[in-house]
């Protein structure tokens, strides 16, 4: 343990806004709290540089395990992050310009010494969809492209496909395009923006109907318990965003063997926390902007995923101080 209290940072979104039963941020807090970290809010506009110097409109935060009055917040006080131990990247995607410019912000005070949570580099480089793709052996047929005659020969090889945009969260914008082609015209100029944006066309896995797997990674080591994430009768998208019902399960020796692929890399840098998206015998997607389902594994296994968190970020601190 710590010789002093970890003051927490958070970038996160709106905290009122919150599903208070389900949010992963929560869980996380809550441990940090447990564990006598002092906690403080921010949201990404809170952020700012001044003279090379990280500042963040900081507020005290405290948390409630109380569904009415979850959270109380102080007023707002402009601080340089270095104050801060650890910051909490918990913005959810879309990884636009404002996200990556609240990263790079972040960045430097990373460079000050403050512990960010997953690490700026990794934020930046890690594209949810893409970073799957370093892992050929276990993905099912990719293709990543803009051009709809690539897109369209995709579908005439693969015939049952899945179109989904690159920087999509909770199922948004996925299209099923069955062998009969139905729409394919129009589902490739709206997700390509008519060409100008590249997409990701994956070979349908029928397992779907089984789940949608998320198993969470913390410091590399895998939580023993996965959720499939089960869509509703008629869709193709697990996500509990879209609807889908999440039951926890064991991981199987397929999974298992699809994390050895992954742990290095993950490893490599500094992942902290990471979701592996898991459909059949495939890797769909490998999250690491603000992964999810701690909540309901805990729920449904006695399990206390954020405290393992924190518990590997006093582990890391340490190892920086020795």
């Amino acid at each position: 343990m710590s010789e002093r209290a970890l003051k927490i940072g958070v970038v996160m979104d709106p905290i009122a806004d919150i599903a208070y039963k389900k949010d992963t941020t929560l869980a996380m807090l809550w441990a940090a709290q447990d564990r006598g970290a002092s906690l403080h809010y921010l949201e990404q506009g809170d952020l700012f540089l001044r003279d090379g110097r990280a500042f963040g409109r900081l507020r005290d935060l405290t948390v409630h395990r109380d569904p009415a009055h979850w959270y109380d917040l102080g007023e707002p006080e402009p601080r340089p992050l270095a104050e801060l131990d650890v910051i909490l990247m918990r913005k959810d995607p879309p990884v636009d310009a404002h996200f990556l410019n609240a990263v790079h912000l972040l960045g430097f005070a990373e460079r000050e010494g403050v512990l960010v949570v997953n690490p700026t580099r990794a934020l930046l480089e890690c594209n949810e969809k893409l970073f799957a793709q370093q892992f050929p052996q276990c993905c099912t047929p990719t293709l990543v492209a803009c051009s709809e005659p690539e897109l369209r020969a995709f579908h005439a090889e693969h015939q049952d496909v899945i179109f989904k945009p690159l920087d999509g969260m909770g199922g948004s914008g996925i299209f099923h395009v069955r062998p009969d082609g139905r729409n394919l015209g129009a589902i490739i100029e709206t997700l390509t923006e008519h060409g100008q944006r590249q997409i990701m066309a994956q070979r349908y896995i029928p397992e779907i109907t089984e789940g949608d797997t998320r198993i969470l990674l913390v410091d590399g080591e895998p939580v023993p318990y996965g959720l499939a994430r089960v869509p509703m009768a008629g869709e193709t998208r697990g996500n509990l965003a879209a609807g889908g019902t999440g039951v926890s399960r064991e991981l199987t020796e397929r999974d298992h063997w699809l994390i050895r692929q992954v742990q290095p890399m993950i490893r490599e840098k500094g992942l902290m926390f990471v979701g592996l998206d898991v459909i059949g015998d495939y890797i769909t997607e490998i999250n690491v902007t603000s992964p999810t389902c701690v909540r309901e594994i805990d729920d449904q296994r006695g399990t206390d995923i954020a405290g393992m968190l924190m518990d590997a970020i006093e582990r890391r601190l340490e190892a920086h101080r020795d």
